[in-house]
């Protein structure tokens, strides 16, 4: 269980990272690892209190 948390927040922050870090090089030309980091890390935080509402709202 633990385990796969841990490989859900790794893949996520990756996944978002990433695309971050597409977007900031494509439109912006230049990409701030500080921005990248901590933006992804905004969205993985939020993913996971969008989890946490869902397993709430199911079982009342």
């Amino acid at each position: 269980m633990i385990i796969r948390e841990i490989f859900i927040f790794v893949a996520a922050f990756a996944a978002f990272a990433s695309a971050i870090a597409a977007y900031l090089a494509v439109f912006h030309g230049q990409v701030a690892v500080k921005e990248v980091l901590s933006t992804a890390l905004a969205a993985v935080i939020g993913l996971y209190v969008g989890r946490y509402l869902q397993a709430r709202l199911t079982h009342g």
